[in-house]
């Protein structure tokens, strides 16, 4: 038995997206094409993959364990054709990436025109979410996240530090006052992004643990951001998110003595695996010069 490997891909991102349209647009093939196809795929299995109904796609057990071997099947394939013809000079494919909203927005898509000028055989498919998604699932080659590697099914290559800074717009600091100790912040305004609270300093050798709150939380770091500008409180933002902000005096840093405990990093993280597809490795190596130890968002700032 031979299999097609469109067959193999299609069923992968039939997988990711639960929409067999969707999925065949992928591939230029209309809906009866690529049902066409997936027949022929489990014909050729001898097994049914999919349980497919008018409203939603869902893997059978077969398809379960097929899907956990078609992906290195692909990742195989496209390795062999890399190792020859000199495509591994040439990066080509198509290329998905996630990513947070305000990071995609803020830093990835101002540098992407570059980016698909330098690689012009990449074509590209970006998730911007602020959920985490699972990149075997969705079939995502690589996902840029800020923090720590959560999963150890996957491999993180730090391209820039993420420094958190706590930030207020002067005019609420003249209307409330400004903190001069962590514990201060209790009794004030402050925007708490989802999941980040209690907030924590460092004081000398020891860590502060401060629960903070106010009348407003949001799961969007750039809608804090926004809040802070307008004056409704103290924020706690990477500097990515805020430098334009602070080299221009609409945000002021607050606490400067007492440095923010959780820093992070702005990494790649993409699937464990011995061989990583040039097309990947492009991406990477882009935006890691790009970014560096000492990101261009940082330049000026203390």
């Amino acid at each position: 038995m031979s299999l097609d490997l469109i067959d193999v891909a299609l069923f992968v991102r039939v997988c990711a997206t639960r929409n067999l349209s969707a999925a065949g647009r992928e591939f230029g093939l209309s809906p009866a094409a690529s049902s066409a196809r997936m027949a022929q795929l489990e014909r050729q299995l001898g097994a049914r993959l999919l349980h497919r109904t008018t409203r939603q796609i869902a893997l059978t057990q077969d398809g379960e364990a097929f899907l956990e071997r078609a992906l290195p099947l692909l990742e195989a394939a496209e390795q062999a054709e890399a190792s020859v013809g000199g495509a591994g000079q040439h990066p080509q494919g198509l290329l998905r990436v996630a990513a947070s909203v305000s990071f995609g927005r803020l830093h990835l898509m101002p540098a992407l025109p570059a980016f698909l000028a330098q690689y012009p055989g990449i074509r590209l498919d970006l998730r911007l979410s602020d959920r985490v998604i699972d990149l075997a699932a969705h079939g995502i080659d690589v996902a840029i996240r800020i923090g720590p590697l959560r999963d150890s099914a996957l491999v993180a290559r730090t391209l820039a530090p993420s420094r958190l800074w706590l930030c207020a717009s002067p005019a609420y600091l003249a209307q409330f006052g400004t903190p001069q100790r962590p514990e201060e912040l209790a009794r004030h305004q402050c925007l708490v992004l989802e999941g980040t609270n209690p907030w924590r300093f460092r004081d000398g050798k020891e860590v502060v643990s401060v629960r903070v709150g106010g009348r407003m939380q949001s799961d969007n770091g750039e809608a804090l951001r926004d809040a802070a500008l307008a004056g409704l409180g103290i924020a706690l933002q990477s500097t990515w998110a805020m430098y334009q902000q602070l080299k221009s005096g609409a945000l002021v840093r607050v606490l400067a003595g007492f440095p923010v405990a959780q820093q992070a990093v702005v990494s790649a993280q993409y699937l464990n695996r011995n061989f990583l597809p040039p097309k990947t490795q492009a991406f990477i190596d882009f935006f890691a010069a790009r970014f560096g130890p000492a990101p261009y968002w940082d330049d000026g700032l203390p």
